[in-house]
């Protein structure tokens, strides 16, 4: 599986971004699929997750500002910025692994990571 990340660019706080993650090959090995992020000097942080089934998962810090989805006819996980602020700044990263519904969540071990697009707001 390959996951290719795109969009990610400047914005200016309070802007918007959308980031997509084409995913390649296997798709049963991206049934639930996640972003997560690494700001200047900061550990990597978990943004979002998605399962098969489509229900969502958020970190406190994105909720109600960012959304995920993901369009299985185009084999494509989103994720939705708005109202964008300056700690949002950092590396992008979509994540996939093969999971139930169950076990889906954002804090989980993820077998598949794409390459980063850089968001930065300022």
């Amino acid at each position: 599986v390959q996951l290719v990340e795109s969009g990610g660019g400047s914005a200016q706080p309070g802007g918007s971004l959308r980031l997509s993650c084409a995913v390649f090959g296997d798709t049963r090995s991206a049934r639930c699929m996640a972003w997560f992020r690494q700001g200047p000097g900061k550990d990597r942080e978990g943004v979002a997750a998605i399962d098969s089934r489509g229900t969502t998962f958020y970190a406190d810090s994105v909720k109600g500002r960012f959304t995920i989805s993901k369009d299985n006819a185009k084999n494509t996980l989103y994720l939705q910025m708005n109202s964008l602020k300056p700690e949002d700044t950092g590396l992008y990263y979509c994540a996939a692994v093969s999971a139930r519904p169950g076990s889906c969540k954002i804090q989980r071990q993820y077998d598949y990571w794409g390459q980063g697009t850089q968001v930065t707001v300022s």
